[in-house]
């Protein structure tokens, strides 16, 4: 599984750095992704979803979100 530790960056480039993992990622693949800006940690689970990919919530406290991510089709 890959990781991605996007903690220390602000909205918007977690959700492009996502964006390029996604377009790399092989069907089942997994990421290991760790968000602490609060609009990413509200916007890539919600856009992941709704685009059809798997989000598996870890951990998530009011400063730090971790998601396993799997690729869907």
């Amino acid at each position: 599984m890959e990781q991605l530790d996007a903690s220390h960056l602000r909205c918007p480039q977690p959700l492009l750095e996502v964006k390029l993992w996604l377009k790399s990622a092989r069907c089942g693949q997994q990421l290991f992704l760790v968000l602490a800006d609060p609009g990413s940690q509200r916007d890539i689970p919600a856009y992941l979803t709704r685009i059809g990919h798997g989000v598996k919530v870890v951990t998530q406290t009011s400063h730090r979100l971790e998601l396993i991510i799997t690729k869907h089709s």
